[in-house]
């Protein structure tokens, strides 16, 4: 049975999509058959990797609102061992939608079910806030990942994440644990970077990843080619990095220089 991994911070710009994208298809380089569920009304994962938002019929959206079967919306992508179910621009008004839907925090977690046989990783791409859609990827997911970037107010708001969680697993998600915390955007000449890094390690004891993301044009230049950035550019320190932390995540020994 497939793991399913929620990749979550109601922060914006700290590399969330730009992890989850990069992560899945680094974890589909090592072998692992892998789908990304991009649940952001942005739709940005699912145009970084190389679909066109504007020809595709079926969406998270239909599966929340329960019009398709999950199987219909997936998509198999030009990466090696990544399936997509894209987001659309549908998907902005379907809290508004869901709220009168019977079990409405566990439509994800339904319309999932029937898939995890099918993967190793299932990486959930959550929207930039703590709404409905964010707690079904939640009540959803196994574990979940916090991308936080190496800038002043990394922590900001993070309380607040930690109060949803708790009450996800009160509520609706006994199991539910934190896989870890990513540095992003790290540069470790600066000061400001190594003040961060024991600020995250302090409020998070033991669960920050060895691995860190570092600063990187080639990173940013990426979902503008629909890439990963492992087939944009795989000798970029970059795809090194995401390949390590696939290898972190998955326990895998590091590659053979």
């Amino acid at each position: 049975m497939g793991k399913i991994l929620a990749v979550v911070n109601q922060k914006g710009g700290v590399g969330k999509t730009t992890t989850t994208v990069n992560l899945t298809s680094a974890l589909g380089g090592l072998g692992k058959k892998c789908l990304l569920v991009d649940i952001d009304p942005q739709g940005n994962a699912t145009s970084g990797l190389g679909a066109d938002k504007r020809k595709i019929a079926v969406t998270a959206y239909e599966l929340f609102i329960g019009t398709a079967q999950p199987e219909e919306a997936v998509l198999h992508t030009a990466y090696r061992n990544v399936d997509l179910i894209p987001s659309g621009i549908r998907l902005a008004g379907a809290e508004i939608e869901m709220v009168e839907l019977e079990r409405r925090e566990k439509r994800l977690k339904a319309a999932l079910a029937s898939l995890r046989e099918s993967y190793d990783y299932l990486l959930i791409d959550c929207p930039p806030s703590l709404g409905l859609l964010t707690l079904n990827a939640l009540c959803a997911s196994d574990t979940f990942l916090v991308p936080i970037q190496c800038e002043y107010y990394a922590l900001e708001g993070l309380s607040q994440l930690m109060t949803t969680v708790r009450q996800v697993k009160r509520l609706y998600n006994a199991p539910l644990e934190l896989e870890g915390v990513l540095l992003t955007m790290y540069d470790g000449r600066l000061n400001l970077t190594q003040q961060v890094v024991a600020e995250v390690k302090k409020f998070f004891p033991r669960k920050v990843f060895a691995t860190a993301i570092p600063r990187s044009v080639r990173l940013s230049e990426a979902p503008s080619f629909g890439k990963p950035i492992n087939y944009y550019d795989r000798g970029s320190k970059g795809a090194e990095a995401y390949d390590a932390l696939a290898r972190e995540l998955t326990g895998t020994p590091s590659a053979r220089r």
